[in-house]
């Protein structure tokens, strides 16, 4: 779903501090060796991921969703000095892609790969978060949030991607992944634990901070 025109948002890009070397092969690879490159965060949201990081500077991080690694190299760079970004996925063929960037990224010490299932090992990490992002298989959206919400500190920050479903939630499509989604944000906007904006960023932000 496009909410501005393509020339103003290259023009945003253009604008914007420009990918690193190690990004751009990132993309690169990405839409050349695997078959959904539209999963990618990419340039404009992949910014303003570091930026929130930067300004977070988390002392440990969650990423729920890794696939070839872009989101999450960008997350690393805003770690505080002696911080930790733990990133869940389960598809095996494209966590050796993030990690061969993981690798040549320089916070390669602060990043741990972890491949199974998302819920089994939030569940099992006895850590709490400063900054949280999900980007995963949308029908676990609100699984995610509620096993994660009572991990995050006072003032942590929950990032969510692809809540506005290409416009979906605006129809009355049954599907299961638009439903979810639909409740998801629903349930963030009465939420009185949190304060909540959603951004019309790329496929929609939710940006979320507890209380």
């Amino acid at each position: 779903m496009d909410f501005i025109s393509k020339e103003l948002v290259e023009y945003c890009l253009k604008m914007s501090s420009q990918e690193s070397e190690l990004l751009n092969q990132i993309n690169r690879e990405t839409h050349l060796n695997t078959t959904q490159p539209r999963m990618l965060s990419g340039h404009m949201q992949g910014n303003l991921l570091s930026i929130l990081s930067k300004l977070k500077q988390p002392v440990n991080a969650l990423e729920i969703g890794v696939f070839t690694g872009y989101s999450a190299v960008c997350i690393a760079e805003g770690l505080a000095k002696d911080g930790t970004l733990y990133c869940i996925d389960n598809n095996e063929e494209t966590n050796q892609i993030a990690n061969s960037y993981f690798l040549k990224s320089n916070h390669s010490h602060q990043i741990k790969l972890l491949e199974g299932n998302a819920l089994t090992i939030i569940s099992e990490l006895q850590v709490n978060f400063d900054l949280v992002f999900i980007d995963a298989d949308k029908k676990n959206y609100i699984n995610y949030y509620n096993n994660i919400i009572e991990k995050v500190n006072k003032g942590g920050l929950i990032i969510i991607d692809n809540v506005l479903w290409s416009g979906k939630v605006l129809t009355n499509s049954e599907d299961e992944e638009t439903r979810t989604l639909k409740q998801l944000n629903l349930l963030i906007s009465e939420d009185n634990r949190v304060k909540s904006l959603l951004l019309p960023v790329r496929d929609g932000l939710f940006l979320i901070v507890k209380n």
